[in-house]
């Protein structure tokens, strides 16, 4: 893959960098106390998207506003109380970085500005609480000031639509998408899913078309597109478990004798029919009848799964295209409506719960030391070091990226100094200024405009400005500068002791413990769902998925007992479920006794009593398999068995007292 630097990476710098300089020259102008926060705004909120810039310009507006009214409210209250000072402080920081967690949009940047804006504001202010109003307002210019520079700048030169990328994100997936397919459906044994990691990619890409949609309603967009990219959104989901149904069902007809020829024929039919970009009419598929056996079932089951995969594919394809139309018009018509997919998400609260309390306990922490220390520079100490917690909370194993946020904030402070004590002396005027910062800040940009350096070019472009800290006339003192500098690396070294000592699990725990919610909705839901329940239950189970795939991409079995596995065996629970009102009593009650003993067994794996399906569930899957005479409750009911006992090579004898 090319790394070098696109001419969009570069229009994206020249535009930040002009958008930065303006916002510095109207503060300096206006005679703002800190203009340099106006110049380091710009940089926090700058996108290479303009949809993205506009909705990170509102919510960093609306979150800064939060905060600093906070800190007008509690500052001058608690003043007198340091102890409880810094308790509301901490209480606050965790409550709101809670609420951004809890938000996996762009909507979350509002309440995380809001967690770690009050420490920022509030804490230097304590020697002065008169003066909190008069720095809530400096802090709230500034930085409003830095979000309309770069707005501005960005919807007028040059702007990128979120829409264009969202096309090509969603050509990209596809791409992935057929890689998989392509594999998979190869008929001989050894060649058929070999391309494990597009698996991981697909369900990162849906992750990422979150953001992307969520930013495509601040673009100037149709409602008609913006609805278009969240049904491809839900079509994508949906076929990540129906694709993983048909490998593993595939894989268990090679390991039960080979895949026949009519079947193959299918196969490579749609295979050649995806090759060919999905345009045309999709090939005829058979609809083999029912017949006894188990080989005759699996036929069967793959059939079912071959036709709803060409039936999303065809959804997801017209959808990419419909984004791509110059003018979205008319209604959009589903090729698959088995089953819907919700708006539910799945949230590990308890595992949320943890790492913002560990973040509040670290901020009181760090502000008790301060309060004890006497220590003056202590207030930037505390507010670093809660940025550098509320930053990375999010992630499974945050101790990692602070480390680089502390070494990369140690080479700001080594930048700051030299141009603060060497370059900046020599700089007469305010064009003089902007040539020196011409060539590191367009190099910064270029860092910034790369997803995968952003998390390094964006405290570069932002620590470096705060540290500089330029004022309307030059007044550097090296004494002030290394006392708040230092307090501030402190701050960040405390973040990372702290997260080291408090969260010291990572990946493994967080994956453990969704692999386990999956464990509990089948338990709880086997049963006793209602047919009410199943858009919310499905949306959710295909959100943990979405989650957990990317966490084993390191999992070397495409047929993984983990994740997609679960996945199978709750779609097809409540697809049982939904076919049990319309089956006789003698088919209602073999289902029901699978989906009792389905139930049990995941409620015995979360109590830790047992590992393996136990025999007894074959057998019942092996007698409901016999007496059902659903075509879709027979697919359900061996994809069943499929997932719990692969290769499923042999089905388990016949028995009536099961």
């Amino acid at each position: 893959m090319d790394s070098r630097p696109s001419a969009r990476d570069w229009i994206f710098s020249v535009k930040a960098f002009v958008a930065a300089m303006l916002a510095l020259w109207i503060a300096m102008s206006l005679g703002l106390p800190r203009p340099y926060w106006a110049m380091a705004s710009v940089y926090i909120v700058a996108h290479p998207l303009t949809g993205a810039t506009r909705s990170k310009a509102l919510y960093r507006v609306l979150g800064t506003l939060l905060g600093a009214g906070a800190g007008v409210a509690l500052v001058p209250m608690l003043v007198n109380a340091p102890s409880l000072l810094m308790g509301a402080v901490a209480l606050w920081t965790g409550c709101l970085l809670y609420v951004a967690l809890l938000h996996r949009t762009p909507r979350s940047y509002v309440f995380m500005l809001a967690a770690y804006t009050l420490p920022m504001v509030a804490l230097p202010a304590v020697d002065n609480p008169g003066g909190i109003f008069d720095i809530a307002i400096a802090r709230a210019e500034e930085i409003s000031l830095g979000i309309l520079c770069a707005a501005v700048v960005g919807a007028v030169v040059f702007p990128a639509s979120v829409a264009d990328v969202l096309r090509h994100k969603s050509r990209q997936w596809m791409a992935d998408a057929a890689l998989w397919a392509g594999d998979m459906l190869s008929p001989s044994p050894g060649v058929q899913v070999t391309r494990h990691h597009s698996r991981h990619r697909l369900a990162a890409d849906i992750l990422a078309l979150d953001q992307l949609i969520s930013q495509l309603s601040y673009d100037t967009e149709s409602a008609a597109r913006i609805r278009a990219a969240r049904e491809l959104r839900g079509r994508m989901t949906m076929l990540l478990p129906v694709m993983s149904s048909l490998a593993a069902v595939v894989e268990s007809l090679q390991a039960a004798g080979g895949v026949p020829a009519t079947l193959a024929a299918q196969m490579g039919a749609v295979r050649g029919w995806i090759r060919r970009g999905a345009t045309d009419a999709p090939p005829a598929l058979a609809n083999t009848p029912i017949e006894a056996g188990w080989d005759a079932a699996l036929i069967a089951t793959a059939e079912d799964r071959l036709q709803q995969m060409v039936a999303l594919w065809r959804d997801c394809v017209s959808l990419c295209q419909r984004i791509g139309q110059r003018h979205v018009a008319g209604g959009w018509v589903p090729e698959f409506r088995r089953w819907d997919v919700g708006q539910t998400r799945h949230y590990d609260h308890g595992l949320l719960l943890f790492s913002t309390g560990t973040v509040a306990l670290a901020i009181f922490a760090m502000g008790m030391l301060w309060i004890h220390m006497g220590w003056a520079d202590g207030a930037s100490a505390v507010a670093m070091g809660a940025v550098s917690c509320c930053f990375f909370a999010a992630l499974d194993e945050p101790a990692p990226m602070i480390q680089s946020f502390f070494n990369w904030n140690m080479v700001c402070l080594l930048i700051s100094m030299v141009f603060l004590f060497a370059i900046l002396p020599v700089a007469h005027d305010f064009e003089m200024l902007v040539l020196m910062f011409a060539a590191p800040y367009l190099l910064i940009g270029l860092l910034v405009a790369q997803p995968r350096l952003a998390m390094i070019g964006m405290p570069l472009a932002v620590v470096t400005a705060n540290d500089i800290g330029i004022q309307g006339a030059y007044s550097a003192d090296f004494h002030t500068f290394f006392n708040t500098n230092v307090a501030g690396t402190a701050g960040i070294l405390f973040a990372l002791m702290w997260t080291l000592v408090m969260r010291p699990f990572g990946t493994h725990a967080a994956t453990r413990r969704l692999v386990r919610a999956s464990w509990g909705d089948i338990a709880d839901n086997a049963v006793a769902g209602r047919p009410e329940d199943h858009t919310r239950l499905r949306a959710r189970m295909l959100d943990r998925l979405a989650q957990l795939v990317p966490r084993l991409a390191a999992s070397e079995s495409e047929v993984s007992p983990d994740g997609f596995s679960e996945v199978r065996v709750e779609l097809t629970a409540l697809a049982l479920q939904r076919e049990m009102t319309t089956m006789p009593a003698t088919e209602q009650h073999a289902v029901r006794r699978v989906l009792r003993s389905v139930s049990g067994y995941y409620k015995a794996r979360l109590d830790g009593t047992v590992a393996s399906p136990p025999p007894a569930l074959r057998t019942r899957l092996a007698n409901a398999q016999r007496k059902v005479r659903s075509r879709i409750a027979l697919a359900a009911l061996v994809e069943m068995q499929v997932a719990l006992f692969p290769p499923a090579l042999v089905p388990a004898p016949v028995s009536g007292d099961a």
